[in-house]
């Protein structure tokens, strides 16, 4: 991937993962540029298929495109930064993030965005001041 093209990338989600909304300031390891649309689904490295992604978000997600939303039972695709707003699919309660959606919600199962490491690791950053971003 081109270095420009990296760059694009980190500058647009302003050094913020794109899906649970880490900053790379507080988040060990680098976050990693995720093709939104995994390329064995055919999708394309273009600014428009890439987003910034904290580790965790990036290594729960892998290719996976969809999950079954835990309350309709039904077949549901991902939040797609390009295409979706965060606000109206996701929303902080604290250090938990709450899906108001189906796509919200299987966002926060695939992505594995609450499992306790990550909501105590977020509750320390809240005491602290520092999280969620602005």
């Amino acid at each position: 991937m081109a270095r420009s093209l990296r760059d694009q990338v980190w500058q647009r989600a302003d050094a913020c993962c794109e899906y649970c909304q880490m900053p790379q300031a507080l988040a060990e390891p680098t976050h990693e540029i995720d093709h939104v649309i995994a390329e064995k689904h055919h999708g394309s490295t273009t600014l428009d298929n890439l987003a910034l992604a904290c580790f965790h978000c990036n290594n729960h997600k892998g290719p996976n495109i969809a999950g079954i939303d835990s309350v309709t039972g039904e077949m549901t695709r991902l939040f797609h930064p390009r295409i979706d707003q965060w606000h109206e699919h996701l929303g902080w309660n604290g250090a938990m993030l709450n899906g108001f959606t189906p796509i919200g919600r299987v966002t926060i199962d695939v992505l594995a965005i609450n499992i306790r490491h990550r909501v105590v690791h977020r509750h320390a950053l809240i005491v602290e001041g520092v999280f969620p971003p602005p």
